[in-house]
């Protein structure tokens, strides 16, 4: 399966309000959106359903026009679409400008908290955190996890620590030690292969809509993945600068045309304030 081809409707649904919603204070009708992701090969009930979760998980609220249904941002939905602005368009997907800082997490939970374990495994995994050893896990950087601990209801079984590596130790054999780096490079030089055509052909208008949606979610999703190790410490054939110049320059190169599109295919109104 290719990464266009497992992209979930929500993961596309949030790329969708981030590029059309976020920052302009506006709803848009659900037939537009229905429209769009149509030509996404998602089909009507999928993309209705979609939404209906999304408001559900308060990730999106409702605004009626007459007979019409229009969609809006909430508060949860805006900072999640924040988060991964910032991912894209500020944090990058190369670590140049680290300071040589770690933050280390150790844990010691019962052994009979299976669920708990997989839980605070899979939150440090998805916050840059790679096992260093079986209850200590380590990420670049200063990692804020305060509240990722204290959700899960763990803050007395963790500890965190601000360290260095001592002098002499191998970081690089232990970043491949720690992290699936094969994995990561993977991705980067699948994107690299799907999307560096488009660096030289163009869509007809309205498909460049769609296909900027598509390239934004599948990248985001890649670099959410990415603990943004730094980028002296890794193999010399790193792909993550390649793949990053190729989602920019195809990025750029679709947007005029997405934004005619956008402007030709959807039904905005300005958000009213919420009860």
């Amino acid at each position: 399966m290719t990464g266009e081809e497992s992209l979930r409707p929500q993961s596309l649904m949030l790329t969708f309000l981030g590029d059309q919603v976020l920052g302009r204070d506006v709803c848009v009708y659900s037939g537009s959106v229905i429209d769009v992701f149509a030509r996404a090969g998602i089909g009507e009930q999928a993309t209705r359903s979609t939404l209906t979760r999304m408001v559900g998980r308060d990730l999106l609220r409702r605004q009626r026009e007459g007979r019409r249904m229009y969609f809006g941002l909430t508060e949860r939905s805006a900072a999640v679409l924040r988060d991964g602005e910032r991912r894209i368009w500020q944090t990058g997907a190369v670590n140049r400008h680290w300071d040589g800082t770690w933050t280390l997490l150790g844990f010691s939970l019962p052994e009979s908290w299976q669920r708990q374990r997989h839980d605070l495994r899979s939150q440090l995994t998805w916050s840059g955190f790679g096992p260093l050893f079986n209850g200590l896990w380590i990420a670049p950087g200063e990692v804020d996890v305060s509240a990722l601990v204290a959700e899960l209801g763990l803050s007395a079984h963790v500890k965190v620590f601000r360290a260095h590596a001592d002098t002499g130790m191998d970081i690089g054999q232990m970043i491949e030690e720690t992290w699936e780096l094969s994995d990561l490079a993977g991705l980067y030089e699948g994107f690299v292969r799907r999307w560096q055509p488009w660096e030289d052909d163009l869509p007809d208008a309205d498909d460049a809509l769609v296909l900027r949606l598509r390239l934004q979610t599948e990248w985001l999703r890649i670099v959410r993945r990415d603990p943004r190790l730094p980028v002296r410490h890794l193999p010399d054939d790193w792909p993550a600068d390649q793949a990053e110049k190729t989602f920019r320059s195809v990025h750029d190169r679709l947007s005029p045309l997405a934004r005619d599109a956008s402007e030709r295919l959807l039904d905005l109104v300005p958000a009213r304030p919420q009860a």
